[in-house]
């Protein structure tokens, strides 16, 4: 299978067989239940679509509670579909862990950056402002904006104040450090996309083998 659903715990430390300490982001990856396997007869395209985490049943639709029934498996937070690597035998109600990266040495890792709320330019671009001394207004401010000649309107995607973070974000090619099965943790080199907590989908690297 392509990847797997999993959570950011967060990030530590760790030595390799060199005795070189090494930066690294923890993830809690699967186990994941398979709530619908896709195949091409019916749906048009080889897929899975597994869950993570719980949730609690009064919070869903009764059509998605029956999905859950029919697949026996408990009411999960978070679905995501993944596409079925060749060979790949998966049925409904089947589980996968973190034991599918195994031989796995890079991994892309998609998240939720973390939200910075309304920025201004200093911030959401690095700009350097204005003079800080000898009189200078324009201090944290963004600057002139727009030609004083035709159109004398302001161009589209003008870097300007507004909502900073909270977007979709790949971190790719990370390097798979450890895989450890009985805790469910993945340990990658590396920063990941999105705060301690943050839903996170582990993928096998699309560029690196």
């Amino acid at each position: 299978m392509e990847g797997l659903i999993g959570k950011k715990v967060g990030m530590t430390q760790v030595w390799d067989k060199d005795g070189r300490r090494v930066a690294v982001t923890v993830l809690e990856v699967g186990p994941c239940p398979v709530i619908q396997v896709k195949t091409v007869k019916k749906d048009g395209y080889v897929a899975a679509q597994v869950g993570f985490g719980t949730q609690k049943a009064h919070r869903l639709t009764k059509s998605a509670l029956v999905r859950y029934a029919k697949a026996g498996v408990t009411p999960c937070r978070v679905l995501h579909e993944f596409k079925l690597d060749a060979g790949d035998a998966l049925e409904a109600g089947q589980a996968v862990d973190v034991g599918m990266f195994d031989d796995v040495k890079f991994v892309d890792v998609q998240g939720v950056t973390k939200g910075r709320g309304f920025a201004g330019v200093v911030r959401r671009y690095r700009m350097a402002g204005g003079p800080k001394t000898h009189g200078g207004h324009s201090k944290n401010r963004v600057g002139s904006i727009g030609a004083r000649d035709l159109p004398g309107w302001i161009e589209k995607g003008k870097r300007m104040p507004g909502h900073m973070g909270s977007v979709s974000r790949t971190t790719q090619n990370l390097t798979v450090v450890q895989v450890r099965k009985e805790d469910n943790l993945l340990l990658v080199g590396g920063a990941v996309p999105g705060p301690a907590g943050a839903v996170v989908f582990v993928k096998k690297a699309l560029k690196k083998g």
